[in-house]
């Protein structure tokens, strides 16, 4: 077997099969178009502030240990992670705070403080939280589902019936809770992965017990550490990564892949992984060989939210914020009515910040603040225009901020904003979507696009849009178990 691989694309699932493959004994080249790696986590300098553009929440750090003891290697000697207690603040509109911690009881009375009710159900919660995360570690986070018979073993079957796939992650929080403020606290899980709670499967339940009880990180020197940790891990297992070059085509030829066509010529390979977004890497091959991935299958899956990021830098400090700060709207379920029924931006949005520097104060000047600002937005369709709406919408979320104490930012040293047009455009994400395909239907979360192609022999997919998910250490895991089977003789 000729043990060669071109890998497109450097996010995390590109650069974690790179690792993989490498560590096996694999002759790895990765593929970027932009200038640095990261897909679509990058890092922003401006005026002292130093922001992360992209995946700010570090969760489940074992994902990414793994791969430096895959290699041999001692993570702690390429990156650095630290706890967050509490992990997130979460304010409420009725005003009300949650700081999200490992502490029960801590997490009992806050909640106790609004509804007494909760409070006594948060432990059945927890337990149920765990139990999915258990399940999900099992069946679908640590294995690859390629074939029908994998996917319909009786093993997979039983379990996938125990997680309750028919029911809503919202249907199962009001089995616990009924005051909106937690409903919509643990609901927000599912933008974790690009979802509505309303609609995505209660699976996602799991993920109060990865945030409560697993922890959530910073990245000492910020998040986009983690893509610099594992590019010096790739070098150290002689992976060349090309960036500034843009994959144009597959080669295939008698159904097989035998390389990838780029603005700087052919690169070839008998194993090509596509790291980039399933639904458009598609359109890379040849016609005949797209007939699983064609543009009505395409056009069937439904994409993930979006959303407008805000870098703002301004010379004060704010007292309510956290490493991670959430402010709620009174009403969280029309936010989700807007973005995917009516496709527009919401008019009350969740807003997050990550203030890093409240961890790191050397991220930002001495009396400044740097503050990556999110508001969930719609993927990119023909009725907007994001050079306009990133105004309106913008300023929308600047009030709601105001009213909520974090004002004067339309004073800040540094403002600049990515709208999910320009997400759509950097990294080609279908439709700008963050998370590949939203997990809102049994059939978007339980059976995604495949990791193998049915059409090309030796093509594979990595990332949100594919198995198990989206999420960055979840895409992480979907490199590594590509990376895995093809060592393994596919």
């Amino acid at each position: 077997m000729n043990r060669q691989a071109v890998i497109i694309g450097a996010g995390f699932g590109s650069l974690s099969c790179a690792v993989t493959l490498a560590a096996k004994g694999w002759k790895v080249t990765v593929l970027e178009r932009q200038a640095l790696p990261g897909g679509k986590l990058q890092r922003v300098a401006l005026q002292g502030y130093t922001f992360d553009r992209g995946p700010s929440t570090i969760t489940m750090p074992h994902v990414f240990r793994s791969l430096y003891e895959l290699a041999g290697a001692e993570m702690e000697d390429y990156v650095q992670l630290y706890e967050l207690e509490p992990r997130t603040r979460n304010v409420f509109a009725d005003g009300h705070v949650v700081d999200l911690s490992r502490d029960a009881g801590f997490m009992r009375e806050q909640i106790a403080a609004y509804s007494p009710r909760d409070a006594a159900r948060y432990a059945g919660f927890m337990a149920e939280a765990e139990k999915l995360y258990r399940l999900s570690e099992k069946q679908f986070l640590n294995r690859l589902l390629l074939s029908w018979k994998e996917k319909l073993s009786p093993g997979l079957a039983g379990d996938l019936l125990r997680v309750r796939p028919l029911v809503t992650l919202q249907s199962l929080l009001k089995r616990y809770f009924r005051h909106p403020n937690t409903l919509a606290l643990m609901g927000r899980y599912a933008t974790y992965v690009g979802s509505s709670p309303y609609r995505s499967p209660s699976i996602f339940a799991m993920l109060g017990h990865v945030e409560s009880a697993l922890g959530v990180y910073g990245v000492k020197g910020g998040t986009y550490k983690l893509v610099e940790g594992l590019v010096a891990l790739c070098g150290r297992l002689g992976v060349e990564i090309i960036t500034g070059t843009e994959v144009t085509g597959i080669s295939v030829v008698n159904g097989a892949a035998e390389g990838v066509e780029t603005t700087r010529g052919f690169y070839p390979a008998g194993t090509v992984i596509a790291g980039g977004d399933v639904l458009t890497v598609s359109r890379l091959l040849p016609p005949e060989s797209r007939r699983t991935m064609g543009d009505r299958r395409i056009a069937g899956y439904e994409p993930s939210l979006s959303g407008l990021v805000t870098l703002a830098g301004i010379r004060r400090k704010y007292d309510r914020l956290l490493h991670h700060t959430v402010f709620f709207p009174r009403e969280y379920e029309p936010e989700f009515t807007d973005i995917f029924d009516n496709r527009r931006s919401p008019q009350h949005p969740a807003v997050y910040i990550c203030y890093s520097g409240y961890s790191e104060p050397e991220m930002a000047p001495a009396d400044g603040s740097n503050l990556f600002i999110l508001a969930n937005a719609p993927y990119v369709t023909d009725d907007c225009d994001w050079r306009k709406e990133a105004e309106v919408y913008g300023r929308r979320v600047m009030r709601m901020l105001e009213a909520s104490g974090v004002d004067g930012l339309d004073q800040a040293e540094v403002l600049q904003r990515y709208t999910p047009q320009d997400i759509a455009a950097d990294t080609l994400a279908h439709r700008g979507a963050i998370y590949g395909i939203s997990s809102n239907s049994v059939r978007q979360t339980f059976f995604r696009p495949s990791n193998q192609s049915r059409e090309v022999k030796g093509l594979w997919y990595v990332g949100g849009t594919t198995h198990p998910g989206g999420g960055t250490p979840v895409v992480s895991l979907s490199g590594r178990l590509v990376g895995e089977r093809i060592a393994d003789g596919g």
